[in-house]
């Protein structure tokens, strides 16, 4: 099967992470998607890795209210050592499932910042990415500025830094890149998960925006 890997603190979901999910299986992409709860982002400081369960268990129950939706809210992280590394999540995923073809999924603001991620060729090279609009993005330059870098560039890339004589990561022959960046036609929603919180604190009601 087609697996979409969504990963994220989800703290917590909204309408927004509810929109790509359908998109997601419903452009016939992805036969499921496995929504991932991480316990900490290596890249942030905001979320306490200790509200991971309280989070998978909240996430689990939001799934539950819409039985529509191909998700399978999956724990794997939760049981996994720190730090926890996207490429090694993927890596588990694929030896837990080995007949199972999983894509990552994140924002243009992430990809915009792939650089920053650990054996981030191998998660476009590999695995593969789903890539959601996010306002202040221009999604398609920066597609493009990664499948430019990687075929012009394959040399820090090899699959064994520590053999010479190892085939590029990038490229398949001299002429073909393998990064796999699939652009989703997915709706921006104009809220995240800081401002539902925030929203939250100040008494505000925030239930329209919750999934």
């Amino acid at each position: 099967m087609r697996i979409a890997v969504y990963s994220g603190s989800f703290n917590p979901l909204h309408i927004g992470h509810q929109a790509i999910m359908e998109q997601l299986t419903g452009q016939g992409l992805f036969d499921w998607v496995y929504l991932v709860v991480s316990p900490k982002n290596p890249l942030k400081d905001s979320i306490s890795a200790d509200s991971g369960e309280a989070r998978y268990n909240a996430a689990v129950q939001a799934v539950r209210r819409h039985p529509e939706l191909k998700v399978w809210v999956d724990d794997i992280e939760l049981n996994m050592e720190p730090p926890h590394y996207t490429i090694r999540t993927l890596d588990e995923l694929k030896r837990r499932e080995p007949g199972n073809d999983f894509t990552l999924v994140m924002g243009a603001d992430n990809l915009s910042s792939i650089h920053r991620w650990r054996d981030f060729p191998r998660i476009l090279a590999e695995y593969g990415v789903a890539v959601y609009p996010r306002k202040g993005f221009d999604l398609n330059t920066i597609r493009a500025s990664l499948i430019e870098e990687c075929a012009q560039f394959p040399a820090p890339y090899v699959l064994d830094a520590s053999d010479s004589t190892s085939d590029s990561i990038c490229l398949e022959d001299a002429d073909r890149h393998i990064y796999k960046i699939h652009i989703i036609d997915a709706p921006v929603v104009d809220i995240s998960s800081t401002e539902i919180r925030e929203g939250l604190s100040l008494g505000k009601d925030m239930s329209h925006f919750l999934m």
